[in-house]
């Protein structure tokens, strides 16, 4: 099955005898049979006891999927209507506040800003507005351009309980209704998508507002579902069907693709090299394209989040885990760190991402896209070649592997090709290091030592509530009430 995208790995410096070596790995871990078990519903999040089925969202064949004796196309595609029928009843809105963290937000936020750049919006007159950090800084900014009577919410949390999500939310009512929106008029504001249709029904929120997604899609991979509603409201359904199809396509390559062709194993398997080869603990993300200027940080999470884990599926150490992944756009890259990738003595394999057609009508388009293109492409021969100089400190040893990938152009359909490419890398590289890519337990702790704290900066007086907490955190909220008394004494 051909890929919508071009992947270029001349410049990986691995060679033949050590690629075989690579695919008859991959076939004594079993990748092909687990890859056809992620597809078909088998549970691969084998901790939580639940089936990975993000590849389901984009099934735009509607092709039955079974899980548990229960065909979830049908399922999906009711939410498809649900979406379909919001594009429509929310046209004349001019403001969505979405309010998520994560996931929850990550994806749609870096598909939104990226489609933003050049594919024309179905509602000109609809502006999207992203809230995730618990900051009162976002959402002080955000109140800023809105119009609290044409703003509508769109609350995404999983669980119904992320506490900064909730308390973001919280903090939007407040101040919609102190700009004069009625408490009554709020259920025909609020939207919810969640696997936890109860709370959001606890929390206010009315039955037929609520779009459901479940608990066989994780966060990370969660914008397929209705998470990526805000894809469809600002761009149109037939944008959103589009990002589908292009992710769908590369399901299909990756499902069907022989070892040697397939391009997320491909990306596995080269970065695994390095990491076993180099001691490799990084690797950077250059799009040559402003318009995927969030792309790295979407797939940090995407990495980082799936496969930094300290214990294997047999729960042993594990030698290997994710790199630390970094990125800016090119050439903004080029003026900042690519010092360090040239130069540095650690090798950080980089992928390079590259747009084939101009991404503006501009009448010098073609000009600055033929420059943008002709640094890529020197960037990737300089990495891989390096330059000789008599003066050491001019020199470069080169050695420094890159993959280029190709996108014919920067539209919906190829941004869910790129992802999807990146989405099987991550399961493959799970493979390779023996993880499982879909639980998160280190997220956790730092929410759990949170709530405690927060109990006792919001009780200074209560000096009690501090004496289960380390020193250390005690020595620092003493200061911090100091400050904060010191400061409310000054004179005014």
């Amino acid at each position: 099955m051909k890929s919508p995208l071009i992947l270029d790995q001349q410049f990986q410096n691995i060679s033949l005898q050590k690629w075989q070596s690579l695919f008859e790995l991959a076939k004594s871990l079993e990748l092909e049979k687990k890859r056809s078990e992620l597809f078909h519903a088998k549970k691969m999040n084998v901790r939580e006891d639940r089936a990975v089925l993000h590849t389901a969202l984009r099934n735009i064949k509607q092709s039955p999927i079974f899980l548990d004796d229960q065909n979830i196309t049908l399922e999906i595609t009711k939410v498809w209507e649900q979406i379909k029928v919001l594009c429509q009843a929310l046209e004349e809105v001019t403001d969505i506040i979405h309010i998520g963290i994560g996931g929850s937000d990550l994806g749609p936020r870096m598909v939104c800003d990226t489609l933003h750049h050049n594919t024309p919006s179905a509602h000109p007159t609809l502006k999207v507005h992203f809230l995730s950090n618990i900051d009162s800084a976002e959402a002080a900014a955000i109140f800023r351009q809105v119009k609290p009577h044409n703003t509508r919410i769109i609350v995404v949390s999983k669980t119904f309980a992320t506490s900064e999500t909730l308390q973001n939310t919280k903090s939007v009512i407040t101040w919609l209704i102190s700009q004069g929106v009625q408490r009554s008029d709020l259920n025909e504001r609020i939207y919810a998508v969640t696997a936890n249709t109860k709370a959001a029904i606890d929390f206010g929120i009315s039955t037929d507002h609520i779009l459901p997604f479940w608990d066989w899609v994780g966060g990370r991979f969660s914008v397929w579902s209705a998470v990526g509603l805000p894809i469809a409201l600002q761009f149109g359904f037939e944008t959103y069907h589009s990002f589908l199809a292009g992710a769908n396509a590369l399901d299909e390559h990756f499902l069907q693709a022989p070892l040697p062709e397939n391009q997320p194993l491909l990306l596995a398997l080269a970065l695994f090299a390095h990491q076993q080869q180099s001691h490799t603990t990084s690797q950077a993300v250059i799009p040559y394209a402003q318009a995927l200027n969030l792309f790295p940080s979407w797939l940090q999470q995407l990495e980082m989040e799936s496969n930094g884990k300290t214990c294997g599926n047999d729960d042993q150490p594990v030698s290997l885990s994710s790199v630390v992944i970094f990125g800016v756009p090119g050439t903004n890259a080029q003026h900042s760190f690519f010092q360090m990738l040239h130069q540095s003595p650690e090798i950080i394999p980089i992928d390079l991402i590259a747009i084939q057609e101009p991404m503006s009508n501009l009448p010098q388009a073609l000009q600055h896209h033929q420059q943008l293109l002709a640094n890529c492409l020197a960037q990737s021969e300089a990495f891989s070649t390096g330059y000789q100089a008599d003066d050491p400190n001019k020199a470069s040893t080169g050695n420094r592997p890159n993959n280029l990938i190709w996108l014919k152009k920067l539209d919906a359909f190829h941004l869910g090709a790129l992802m999807a490419l990146y989405e099987h890398r991550t399961f493959c590289l799970g493979i390779l290091y023996g993880i499982n890519s879909f639980d998160q337990p280190g997220v956790e702790l730092g929410k759990i030592l949170a709530k405690p704290i927060q109990i006792a900066l919001e009780n200074p007086q209560e000096p009690s509530l501090q004496s289960t907490l380390h020193p250390v955190t005690q020595a620092r909220l003493h200061w911090l009430n100091q400050a904060n008394a010191n400061k409310n004494s000054l004179p005014k």
